[in-house]
């Protein structure tokens, strides 16, 4: 592997680590550099950015739900040909789950397996030389976690940028860029986070001027050189997957309504030789026939829920092909497969009627975590008795039960029981919690 690699990460969320991440990606890509990305953590959207930003796919590497030889393979694949693989940390750089060390899920824990140095996004407003205390904070913590520069982000004028950067290379950590404070530098936000990448309006124009900032205001140069090389895999690179493909040939629903599902988990089951067919329930298309098991994945039914309601072919071929082959829902997916959801306004459509639970925006509560699975029942992401880690991130509740049998009983990233969840009745189940890998 020729590639190197750099951690972007910050001490908080909120901190600008998208922002930079992206300015860096598309400048970087400008410049002919081939730049690659991935996402520490569960998260979902970024990775669409990433991809926007480079042209190519951006993966998942998490310490807690992930087997170490699936970090390795999932790392060798987004470095590929690449000469550069930036990874965007989630949170704080050493916010995880109390346990196992190095398999917290945090940031650091990526850095530290995989040698990579930290490129410190700092947001510096509403300070000055105490900024150079954090960074010797964050730099002594962990000593097999390195600072290896530093970019400051919303910069209120010359004379700031000064007092902190001088402060902070008297530490001996280099500040490689100063971004002002500007409203440009900003993803607009909605009920469940960023929007996503495909919903932003102008993002290649948004890109471009993200790429013009980083050119202006980092040294691009020293950000790449900063970059340490990648290991080569440990187990002499033989090839992980996160989950067995739950079927030859797999009819994946894939539109606005269903826009989540993790690349490395549709990797994984073409690696492993399975077959992939997409359909849209939005467009009224029923999963394709010649498959032998459909797969619902999250995304945001609740913004859709008039049309899908309203989408006979895609009900009623879906209940032809449950009725003697395996259809599983997650998050958003497994809403659809309840009889109603209730949207936001308290308006309730019907939908697919499967499973018989019922789903509500109409009193939002946010549910949000790792999540280990036993599963109760053999399914499409596992085998019974199969654990499985995953994530739970939704604002919906639960309204209505109606007695199906349980999917798995839960437990939280700390090993704390939640108890039974997720539903199954004949061929179909589903599951709030999103699936990432089996564990070992």
């Amino acid at each position: 592997m020729n590639a190197r690699g750099l951690l972007v990460s910050a001490p908080r969320s909120g901190s600008g680590k998208t922002i930079v991440t992206l300015a860096l990606l598309a400048a970087l890509r400008r410049r002919g550099v081939a730049v690659r990305a991935a996402k520490a953590g569960p998260d979902y959207i970024d990775p669409a950015f990433h991809a926007a930003a480079t042209g190519h796919a951006s993966v998942n590497l998490d310490t807690w739900a992930m087997p170490p030889a699936l970090l390795d393979t999932l790392l060798q694949e987004a470095a590929g040909d690449g000469d550069l693989v930036l990874i965007e940390g989630a949170m704080g750089l050493y916010d995880g789950v109390p346990g196992t060390p190095r398999r917290t899920g945090a940031a650091a824990d990526l850095a530290a397996r995989f040698g990579l140095p930290v490129l410190l996004v700092l947001d510096v407003s509403g300070q000055s030389q105490t900024a150079a205390a954090l960074v010797r904070g964050l730099a002594a913590h962990d000593p097999a976690v390195r600072i290896g520069g530093v970019v400051l982000n919303r910069v209120g004028s010359e004379r700031h940028r000064i007092l902190v950067a001088d402060a902070i290379a008297a530490l001996g950590v280099p500040v490689l860029g100063a971004l002002p404070r500007d409203e440009i530098l900003a993803l607009p936000e909605r009920h469940l986070g960023l929007v996503q990448a495909g919903e932003h309006a102008d993002l290649a124009d948004w890109l471009d001027r993200l790429a013009d900032t980083a050119e202006q205001h980092i040294d691009l140069d020293a950000v790449v050189a900063s970059g340490a090389p990648l290991p080569s895999p440990a187990g002499g690179g033989e090839e992980s997957i996160a989950l067995p493909p739950p079927g030859n040939r797999i009819a994946l629903a894939a539109d606005a309504a269903f826009t989540f599902m993790y690349p490395h988990v549709l990797d994984g089951w073409r690696r492993a030789g399975a077959q992939v067919a997409r359909f849209s329930p939005l467009a009224d298309e029923a999963p394709h026939d010649d498959c032998d098991c459909c797969w619902l994945p999250g995304g945001y039914p609740e913004l859709h829920a008039g049309a899908l309601a309203g989408a006979a072919r895609f009900r009623a071929g879906l209940a032809r092909f449950a009725a003697t082959r395996p259809v599983h829902g997650e998050c958003g997916g497994y809403m659809v497969l309840g009889q109603g959801l209730t949207d936001a306004s308290g308006a309730r459509h019907a939908m697919t009627g499967l499973l018989g639970h019922a789903t509500s925006f109409a009193q939002r509560r946010l549910h949000l975590g790792y999540r280990e699975a036993r599963l109760l029942a053999e399914c499409p992401i596992g085998s019974a008795r199969a654990r499985v880690r995953g994530h739970e991130f939704h604002y919906a509740t639960l309204v209505s039960a109606a007695g199906d049998a349980p999917l798995a009983e839960l437990a939280d990233g700390q090993g704390r029981p939640l108890g039974p969840s997720g539903g199954r009745r004949g061929h179909v189940t589903g599951t709030f919690f999103h699936a990432i890998a089996q564990a070992e």
